[in-house]
């Protein structure tokens, strides 16, 4: 990029008051910087006590240097952090005399992206840069930790190496079509593309236990008033998030929050009761359940076990979209003696619970695990993104389907050409082949400073 030449700086710690503030400077200008703020260029990687002072030599705050020469540091270029007190106006006065030497303010994410096309990381260890940070779980932090350390990045490699040999093994025999050994027609190369295609599904389904640690689940509760759709958001957060009172239409508004189980992330919508209305406070709740339930990657139809005569489930769920999946719930089981379960034959899925005595929720926790395909707690797991998927989705699709062309019509030059373009799908995770606009969307996303 053009502005890599660029020097840039940025406050590195979280906005706010704290003990240390560090500010990170990076790129071609960072030598003069040091001699003009310190005196002197610091002996690299030492920490030295140093005086921070303003342009006409009044001190603007005393700390620690540290100097990373080029390509031994984060970007892989001249590198200066310095490390003073964490108060906002003291660290502003610091930062805009850096800036004053010629360093510009840095964008969300440029030193990382520096990083990148510096070959410190791959784009797959950069994103994991930031799931380090915003991991909400202890897994997802040892996940997202693998990631970094370049685990994925080693599995895309292998995957690789191993396309390129059934390339080289189909293109060889393309290049020998006229001698009388038919390589194409030997049983190797179908046992090296089972091999392969049995790695694609092993790495793919690792990769969605990542995504999941990453983006988890979103889960909007539906149902008619007063069925407990707030108690069953309140016990699985457990807490009072939402008002619970025997007046239907209470819930006016959509209440949302975050959860875990099992380490996997659980993002609760509670919404107002379906029904029709002329209170026009209650029809702009019923309006904002419709479009949560739009997002929603489960819903759970609440319906109270004392109505479940009256209220037809096949009725109710006519107000969800088809592409939707959906679980009933049956509430308030401890005033009908009904025995907490699941029942997964049903379809939909059925689960009897109590959301006042806590009867069957554990069966509801499994249950949405289970909808999703989330392990918990499994070994050798690691960030992962959409993206990912998606890629490993196209560059399996791509080796099935040459495979079977090839088997139909004998074309081994579409399937070279098909295994080329699934090793184009998988550089795109490593950032080998990767659009500038998704380089650009992907670092935006960073924090200013990392």
């Amino acid at each position: 990029m053009a502005d890599k030449i660029d020097t840039i700086a940025a406050i590195a710690t979280a906005s706010g008051r704290g003990g240390v503030g560090i500010i990170r400077v990076s790129g071609p200008k960072t030598q003069a910087i040091c001699k003009n703020l310190l005196g002197e260029i610091p002996k690299p990687r030492k920490a030295t006590f140093k005086h921070f002072k303003s342009e006409d030599n009044l001190l603007i705050d005393s700390g620690l240097a540290l100097f990373f020469q080029a390509p031994k540091s984060y970007t892989g270029e001249d590198t200066l952090e310095l490390q003073g007190h964490g108060g906002p106006v003291v660290l502003d006065m610091l930062l805009k005399r850096v800036l004053s030497l010629g360093a510009r303010l840095a964008r969300p994410g440029e030193f990382t992206e520096r990083a990148f096309l510096n070959d410190k990381l791959d784009l797959a260890q950069a994103e994991a840069v930031a799931d380090v940070i915003d991991a909400g779980t202890e897994q997802a932090v040892r996940s997202a930790q693998r990631s970094l350390q370049g685990e994925f990045s080693q599995r895309i490699e292998q995957l690789q190496q191993q396309l390129t040999h059934i390339r080289l093994y189909v293109e060889s025999a393309i290049d020998f079509s006229d001698e009388d050994i038919d390589f194409l027609a030997s049983g190797e190369l179908k046992t090296k593309i089972e091999t392969l295609l049995t790695q694609f599904k092993s790495l793919r389904q690792t990769a969605k236990q990542g995504c999941l640690l990453r983006d988890g689940m979103t889960v909007v509760i539906v149902g008619k008033p007063n069925a407990g759709k707030s108690s069953l958001l309140n016990a699985l957060a457990k807490n009072e998030t939402a008002i619970v009172t025997p007046v239907a239409g209470t819930t006016r508004d959509v209440l949302r929050e975050k959860i875990q189980i099992d380490g996997m992330p659980l993002h609760i919508i509670d919404t107002a009761g379906l029904r029709e209305t002329d209170d026009i406070v209650e029809k702009e709740g019923v309006k904002r359940a419709y479009q949560a339930i739009k997002t929603a990657d489960r819903v759970l139809l609440v319906i109270d076990d004392q109505e479940r005569d009256k209220a037809n489930a096949d009725d109710l769920l006519k107000y969800l979209p088809e592409h939707i999946h959906a679980s009933i719930i049956y509430n308030k089981i401890d005033l009908t003696d009904q025995p907490a379960g699941v029942d997964t034959n049903s379809r939909p899925p059925t689960i009897y619970l109590s959301t006042k005595s806590g009867l069957g929720l554990s069966h509801l926790s499994e249950h949405l695990k289970e909808c999703m395909g989330y392990h918990a707690a499994e070994e050798g797991v690691f960030m992962a993104r959409r993206r990912h998927l998606d890629a490993l989705e196209q560059a399996t699709v791509l080796t099935t389907t040459g495979a079977e062309h090839f088997a139909e019509y004998q074309a081994g030059e579409l399937f070279a050409e098909d295994l080329r373009q699934a090793q184009n799908a998988l550089s795109e995770i490593t950032g080998k082949m990767t659009p500038d606009d998704l380089l650009g969307e992907i670092f935006s996303s960073f924090c200013i400073g990392k």
